[in-house]
């Protein structure tokens, strides 16, 4: 039979959840005033939480034993709908990227759920072979493939940062099920040797590179994100100019809403409140880890810890991107960023944890 969920890692997503609906109100008006409705992104924002929260519901009661039968087919459906991007009239493109599918009533980005289908066949995986994935050849080769494959699909979108985020959770399931660490070690080089390839025979990529080690050097152009991203963050001080104060958010920084709403929760908010904000990321982290660590069997284990790292990961280069410690790559920050295909996902994967901490030892 099975136990109630851990209500403490719920409380801490939920609080994670009304933060980011909070601060997408307060970020998004002045840019929201373009559709004739200040409440334009929040209304869209709380109609995909209503449907995240269904999911999570959902995923909270799912058998997880067919779950791992379905992951071969759940990773094969993403995949297709990653290629479908580029079928004209169904790919929308935006900000040079070609990343949503158009299904006219609302858009669907198809990386976020290959984000969360690579770490449930992942664990499949991994649960299956055991001891085997010690073995590169028939253990950990055919593995690197398939993440090689879905890796250059979404660097083709072109998104880059996407891609880092699956090879970094991968990477993290890799050493967690055991995988010899020689093995680890020349992935880690070799991932870095492809990294800098690609950015350095990217115009824009190499664009953003320069700008990431000196962003004055053209403060309106490819510095210029970065640079309001740091003024919004320095703004703020340690008590903030207080919520919905924000000056950064009035056409300045880009993404405001998105992929830079952490800059203007600091403005806002202040020191304290970021501060607020990353320990509650933390007892979130530390809360799923425990319910992986206690879970009844390997899959929801690897499964678990999976998800977490995904969330870790996320959160992670979306905060060092605002900060301007990497250079600037298209991720939203977990819970708080701006996003529907994101948040849903983002639900069902907590309904996920919750599920195994109800079959925890």
């Amino acid at each position: 039979m099975k136990k109630n969920p851990d209500y403490i890692f719920l409380a801490l997503a939920a609080s994670l959840v009304v933060i980011g609906t909070i601060m997408v109100f307060s970020a998004s008006p002045a840019l929201a005033l373009k559709y004739g409705d200040s409440f334009y992104y929040l209304k869209r924002h709380l109609f995909y939480l209503i449907l995240g929260l269904f999911g999570l519901n959902f995923a909270m009661k799912l058998n997880l034993d067919k779950l791992k039968k379905w992951s071969p087919y759940v990773l094969i459906f993403s995949i297709f709908l990653m290629v479908l991007v580029y079928v004209p009239h169904l790919g929308r493109e935006t900000g040079g990227a070609t990343r949503w599918l158009d299904l006219y009533i609302f858009s669907f980005q198809p990386s976020e759920l290959c984000k969360f289908a690579v770490v449930l066949f992942i664990a499949s995986y991994l649960s299956n072979k055991k001891e085997g994935i010690k073995n590169f050849i028939s253990g950990l080769l055919p593995l690197l493939l398939l993440i090689g494959i879905v890796d250059a699909i979404i660097i083709k979108q072109p998104d880059l940062g996407t891609a880092l985020s699956i090879s970094f959770t991968s990477f993290i399931m890799f050493f967690i099920a055991g995988v010899n660490i020689w093995h680890l070690l020349s992935l880690l080089f070799a991932g870095g040797l492809g990294v800098l390839a690609i950015s350095v025979t990217s115009p824009y990529r190499m664009k953003r590179l320069l700008a990431y080690l000196n962003p004055w050097s053209d403060p309106l152009n490819t510095g210029f994100q970065i640079i309001q991203s740091l003024l919004a963050v320095g703004s703020g001080g340690l008590m903030g100019l207080g919520l919905g104060n924000s000056r950064q958010k009035f056409f300045y920084l880009p993404q405001q809403y998105a992929d830079f709403i952490f800059a203007v929760l600091c403005e806002e908010l202040g020191f304290i409140g970021a501060a607020i904000l990353l320990m509650l990321f933390l007892g979130f982290f530390a809360r799923g880890i425990r319910i992986a660590r206690k879970a009844g069997d390997d899959f929801s284990f690897l499964l678990a810890a999976g998800i977490i790292s995904m969330f870790a990961v996320q959160t992670f280069i979306n905060l060092s991107v605002v900060l301007g410690l990497i250079p600037t790559t298209g991720i939203p920050l977990p819970f708080i960023s701006y996003g529907g295909t994101a948040m849903i996902i983002n639900l069902f994967s907590v309904g996920l944890i919750a599920n195994v901490s109800r079959t925890a030892k």
